[in-house]
């Protein structure tokens, strides 16, 4: 059985002297984890095509209980990652987040458009990386069945409140006047970082990342949706470790 499909590459793991093993984020069928023969040598056909976030055409085929790579062309690269440390770092963690979340055999045509939008505008640069991060983990939780609930207050149906907060324990909000009942962290949102954060999860995706926010409201925003993907998923993510790192420089 073979497989034509377009993919984003999100995992590679060398294996032997000259083949890897690549994990590859597809539309139709998910996740794909398939042998790459000869992957490693330079010039072989699939070097490229199968290296980490690269966005390329593969056929896959199936032998015995696995899947190996064909054939795999390029489409894009990327380039403009490998300029900035910083982007490169954050486009990796994109990569790690949906190996945690994207099934394999599910249909995930939204989760790969959404990889590939938010690579994209990392590369150019016009949108700030902290709203992009933002809005890709919201919006890929919100796909993959941990979708918050931020129509209103969970207690008395507030829409809008000055002190409206965030709770990623349960991806609940609270007003101000109800913020009381609960012990758990609890991150103040506001009205605007609210109103982002619905932006993030509800939008049209055509208009997912067209919204602003202040640069004092940014990192709220960034923080919110952060600690709800680890609260979530209960687990830690290398690359977002280095991300951090990387920013606290």
């Amino acid at each position: 059985m073979k497989i034509v499909t377009d993919g984003l590459v999100i995992r590679e793991q060398s294996i032997k002297e000259s083949d890897k093993i690549i994990t590859v984020l597809t539309a139709d069928n998910g996740l794909v984890t398939a042998y790459a023969n000869g992957a490693k040598n330079i010039k072989n056909s699939k070097s490229t095509a199968s290296s980490l976030l690269t966005y390329s055409q593969f056929v896959f085929y199936k032998s015995k209980d696995r899947y190996v790579v064909d054939e795999a062309h390029a489409k894009e690269v990327f380039i403009a990652l490998r300029d900035d440390i910083e982007k490169l770092a954050l486009a990796q963690y994109f990569c790690e987040l949906a190996g945690a979340v994207v099934q394999e055999g599910e249909p995930s045509s939204e989760q790969l458009r959404l990889a590939l939008n938010s690579i994209y505008l990392l590369c150019t640069g016009s949108k700030p990386a902290p709203q992009i991060k933002a809005a890709f983990e919201l919006r890929l939780m919100a796909l993959t069945g941990f979708m918050p609930s931020l129509v209103c207050c969970r207690e008395c149906a507030c829409y809008e409140h000055d002190g409206m907060g965030f709770y990623p324990d349960d991806g609940s909000l609270l007003c101000g006047d109800c913020a009381g009942i609960s012990k758990k962290r609890r991150i103040v949102t506001g009205r605007g970082v609210t109103a982002a954060m619905r932006h993030c999860v509800y939008a049209e995706f055509q208009k997912l990342f067209s919204f602003s926010l202040s640069e004092k409201s940014l990192p709220v925003l960034e923080k919110a949706a952060e600690e709800y993907v680890v609260k979530q998923l209960d687990r830690s993510f290398t690359t977002l470790e280095f991300y951090r790192s990387l920013r606290s420089v």
